[in-house]
């Protein structure tokens, strides 16, 4: 079986992904503090659902990623 190696370059931006999605969740969670006039204790206490919103935008933004990949590839062929 042949063994997969993932650089570390590439391990290092997709952990700049994921936490370009968790500051956009934070960034929406804040939208949503200032929008309704609730409590700034609400960044910690709803902590878990900003992961969870984090890892939603990030799996959009992986679909996202590999369609305009996908694409490129294809008309790629397709124009040279």
């Amino acid at each position: 079986m042949k063994d997969i190696i993932i650089p570390g370059r590439r391990i290092a931006r997709e952990l700049w992904v994921l936490a370009g999605c968790f500051a956009a969740a934070v960034c929406v969670n804040v939208y949503a503090i200032l929008r309704f006039h609730t409590a700034w204790k609400e960044l910690i206490t709803t902590l878990h659902i900003t992961l969870a919103v984090a890892a939603v935008f990030y799996a959009v933004l992986a679909l996202v990623r590999a369609l305009v990949f996908g694409l490129m590839r294809v008309f790629r062929g397709k124009v040279a």
